[in-house]
């Protein structure tokens, strides 16, 4: 635990500043008495898991961009490489989690289909319903770590909130022009 509350210390003084050391002193405190061992083990397996999902997020948006064709093709590439590279991100700071918490980052990725459906219409349906696996696994970390880790439940929350604006901006890109209602499958 003292390896983990420097990593910490150090991690929070880059993004924060020195001048709060008191504060992250606290925060880790906390943080380390919240959560048993068994909670720990099982918020970095969801970690783990949150990590392969987005690693999946970024070989499947640059499979998208890849695939595009026809006269709107170039903004369209530039937003999926723009969501592969969220989602690389993502994935690292998911990662950074794991290691804060003594974990070993997954080397796995997640689920991988290739319907060999290419329609635009197509990548984003097959887009948002990644969006909604994501979603589910940010909820159950949030779940984990409720009340107990005020860390990775603002982590928790902030994906949350990052990946509901994502399905929402894919959901409005499915509908017809004129169209004000939500897009259901």
């Amino acid at each position: 635990q003292i390896a983990i509350f420097i990593v910490w210390q150090i991690y929070c003084r880059e993004l924060i500043g020195s001048n709060d050391r008191l504060f992250v002193f606290s925060l880790m405190e906390y943080m380390m008495n919240k959560l048993t061992k068994k909670q720990e083990a099982k918020v970095i397996d969801t970690l783990n898991k949150i990590m392969e999902y987005e690693l999946a997020g970024v070989v499947r948006y640059t499979h998208y961009s890849l695939m595009v064709y026809g006269y709107g093709r170039i903004p369209i590439v530039g937003w999926l490489k723009e969501n592969a590279t969220e989602s690389l991100d993502h994935a690292y700071r998911a990662g950074e989690l794991v290691t804060l918490l003594g974990g070993h980052p997954s080397l796995g990725i997640g689920s991988l289909l290739e319907t060999e459906q290419h329609d635009i219409g197509d990548i984003l349906r097959e887009s948002l319903a990644h969006e909604a696996g994501a979603l589910a696994v940010y909820y159950e970390l949030l779940a984990l770590v409720e009340g107990k880790s005020v860390l990775l439940e603002e982590y928790a929350r902030e994906m949350i909130a990052s990946e509901e604006l994502h399905r929402d901006s894919v959901n409005k890109m499915l509908r017809r022009p004129g169209d004000i209602t939500v897009f259901s499958a």
